[in-house]
Parts: structure tokens; sequence; C-alpha cells
């Protein structure tokens, strides 16, 4: 029998303070009445001997403290999953946003699933080829990583998201795959930019989306990752699916995250974040991987906007020490007109050495991404000396260098929204970059590879 308390004995902001409860949890979901019938919900963030804290989720405005009645449900926030989840779109919390029927579950899974014991993990190993250049070709993702988008505000982060939801494949291998979109305190406009692209390009049947828009409660967009979690969880590990989630944006969410943290007056850490920041981010990440003896993955890539682009801040720096890497988006790319806008020499795939090779992309792959590194490396060295001295003050190599990193720039790392390139389109769009510079210039290449592929692209062979 459940019980209905009239102790509401404050309200601040969001929160509201019931005293006299008994048997509460932490996580709890709460079900408030007003004295007019209509109903709010919320969630118990503290339990302190018989006092309750409750995040109310449409906000407390208008509660009349005597007269409120408040119901513990006994359970936090479940998801109800089956295979029919596939080409749905949801709020923050589960609930169907798109019109159709409610999902008749199959079973139902609390949000605050676990992280994934170390110790069962399973290496990651499996190119994931998502037709971008500036990923496959030099920071390739594998499956079961977790590598985070580091974006700034205004730059095309949501667009890329989208191509990756689009056009990421496993080679070689008809297997099922499937996409989990959540999204966190977004515009209507973004959220509606995703559906129509989802929709128009027939991506839509193999995504799960979880919408949280920026006029939702905080408290829903806390939520919003781990039911989009819990959703992948029952995909890769339950049905067997390679599952890759992509969560923009995680400024939103640890925005929240400081939003209710100072609402409950808890002693604030670095700009204000709670002190458990770090601990609270891991136990989202942690959340993806393999596991040993199950077929499915879930792979994982975080977008978040750096505030003022800058990349020590607390949310990109923590985000940095939990994953396997970071690309980083760049705004004087972006000012050049180049899209997506990779600054590939900060950006890194920790795992990316397991994902290529033969078998897997090309025997070449390693050789050629070292090499394309350090000519663009040394291209970039040879602008910043022009701006200083002036071109004329350039050796002839300085030069070819220069006029290198225009071309790899320009052909390389731009390329179309729609455009979708396979991993042996991008090794050999590298080497016909490469084949601008005379052979003793290539010193990060084997000979042999030299010989196989070097030798056809000087020659304009393909």
């Amino acid at each position: 029998m459940k019980v209905e308390y009239r102790t509401v004995n404050d309200i601040a902001g969001p929160l509201m303070l019931v005293e006299e409860v008994e048997a509460v949890k932490y996580g709890e979901l709460v079900e408030i009445i007003l004295p007019d019938g209509s109903k709010r919900n919320g969630q118990v963030l503290e339990v302190h001997h018989d006092r309750a804290l409750i995040q109310v989720f449409e906000g407390t405005q208008g509660i009349d403290i005597p007269e409120t009645k408040v119901v513990f449900r006994g359970k936090g926030i479940e998801l109800s999953l089956s295979p029919d989840i596939l080409g749905r779109v949801f709020n923050g919390l589960g609930e169907p946003i798109d019109g159709g029927p409610e999902i008749i579950p199959v079973v139902k899974r609390d949000i605050n699933g676990a992280p994934i014991n170390p110790y069962a993990r399973e290496y990651p190993n499996e190119f994931i080829q998502t037709g971008i250049s500036a990923i496959d070709g030099l920071n390739p993702l594998v499956r079961g990583q977790k590598l985070p988008f580091f974006s700034g505000s205004g730059l095309p982060h949501n667009r890329l998201a989208a191509q990756v939801a689009r056009q990421a494949k496993v080679l070689g291998k008809e297997e099922k795959f499937a996409v989990v979109f959540g999204a966190m305190g977004i515009t209507f406009e973004e959220a509606n930019f995703f559906m129509e692209d989802f929709r128009r390009t027939g991506a839509l049947e193999r995504v799960v989306m979880f919408l949280n828009l920026a006029n939702d409660p905080a408290i829903e967009r806390i939520a919003t990752p781990r039911t989009a979690l819990t959703a992948a969880e029952y995909l890769a590990f339950d049905l067997e699916m390679h599952v890759l989630v992509i969560l923009t944006d995680m400024t939103n969410y640890c925005e929240a995250l400081r939003e209710i943290s100072a609402a409950r007056k808890e002693v604030p850490g670095r700009r204000g974040y709670p002190g458990y920041l770090y601990t609270d981010l891991a136990t989202i990440y942690e959340r993806a991987g393999r596991i040993k003896g199950k077929k499915g993955s879930i792979t994982l890539i975080p977008v978040l906007t750096m505030p003022e682009d800058d990349k020590t801040h607390p949310i990109p720096d923590l985000t940095g020490y939990i994953t396997e890497g970071q690309i980083i988006f760049s705004r004087s790319l972006h000012r050049k007109k180049v899209s997506p806008p990779i600054d590939v020499l900060p950006s890194l795939s920790r795992l990316k050495d397991k994902g290529i090779g033969k078998g897997k992309t090309r025997e070449d792959h390693a050789d050629l991404y070292n090499q394309l590194y350090a000519a663009y490396a040394r291209g970039k060295e040879a602008e910043e000396l022009s701006v200083i001295l002036g071109e004329a003050a350039l050796s002839d190599m300085d030069k070819l260098y220069l006029e290198f990193s225009r071309k790899f720039e320009e052909r390389y790392i731009t390329q179309g929204e729609y455009e979708d390139r396979s991993i042996e389109d991008t090794l050999n769009l590298g080497w016909e970059l490469l084949s601008m510079f005379p052979r003793t210039e290539l010193k990060r290449i084997r000979e042999e590879y030299l010989n196989k592929y070097y030798e056809k692209f000087k020659k304009g062979e393909r």
C-alpha cells in the first residue's frame, strides 16, 4: 500500500524537503499530488534519517506546502526494453515522443546500471569505418572504445556526429549494428535536424533516439545518458548487436549536475562543478566496452563543447582521463572553411594501433599515418615561419611542406557531409598527397611499402 505524506517542510528552487518518511531509497521516483488534483513527478536526491530531499522534474512553482501530498513509488527510473525500441524517439526518461505506441517491455531495467567490471572486459581490437578520413586514416575508432569529440560552441560537431551515426560500419562482416543517440539540452532546431536527417537518409530504422531539449527539466538531463546506455546494454548484451552510442552535449549534462549541486548547497569544486564530477562521468563512460564471452559491444562517442575552447576546463580535462583519446575541433580551421574542422595534430586515438593493419584495414596504414602526421606538422611549422619572416625566407623544401599542409587540409581533412569514404579511398588519398615529396623525404615508411604504393602513385597510377 502506498503511503501519502503531507509533511512537505520546505521548498528551494526545484527541490522539496519532506519529513517523517519511512523506508525511502536514494533515486526513488516520487509522485507529487497538488491540491487541484494535478500531478508532478520527482526523484529522491538525498535521504537523511526521516527526511528526504526531492528534485521536482517540472519545477516547484505554485506548490502549496501544507496541502500537497507526496507518494514514494518504491522504485527508480526504469526503462521498458524490447527489440521494438529501434527506430523510435523517446524523451530523456524513456517515454515515447514520436507519436508511436508505448513499448510493451520484454524486460524493464533500472537506468542506473553498473560500469563494466575491468576483469570481464575484452580488449577492443576491431576497426570501425566512419567514412571520415580525418578519423579513419589518422585516429581510427575501434569497437568497444570511448572516443570523445572535443568541440567548441558554434562548430559543426552535431553534423559530424550525425554523419558518423549514418555511416559507421565494421568491414567484412554482416553483423547486427545499431546506433543509440542521446541528446542533452539541445535546441528544438537541433533535435529536428537529427530526426529529419536520420529519417531522410533511412538511418532511423537502426537508431534509438533519446532527446532532452533545452527547456526540459535538469533532472531529466541527468537521466538521459543513463537511459541511452541502458538501451545500448540491452541491444548489445541481450540481443548481441554492435552498438554505437553518441551522447551530445556532455557539457549541458555537467551544467545540469552543477545546477542541482548548487541547489543542494554542496561544497563546489573546480569552477563550481561538484567535487564528484570525475566519479559521475566515469559511471557513464565506463558502461561502454566489450565483455568476455558476449558477442555484442558498446562503442561510445561523447560530444562536448569546451567552454571558451579551453581543453583544460574540468569537463574535457576529466573526460580525457577516463576515455581513450579525443578528436579535437579547431576554430581556426573552421574559419578557413575546412569542414569537418578536425585538428589532427592534438587529436589522439589511444587504441588506433590495435584496430589497424593487415586483415583489418591495410598493411601500410600505420606507416602511412606516421608519415602524414610528420609531414603535416612540418608544414604547419613552415606556415608559422612564413607568417613571421615571409614566404620568401623559406627553403624550397619548406615551401613544399607548406604546400602539402594546405592540400592536406583542402583534400584530406575537408570532405562533404554526405561523402562516405572507404578506408581504401582514405589510404590512397594519403599516398597521393605524399607523392608530392621526393622518396628520400619519406623516412617513416618501410621500403617494401614505398616500392608497392609510392612508386605507383608517383607515376599517377591508381
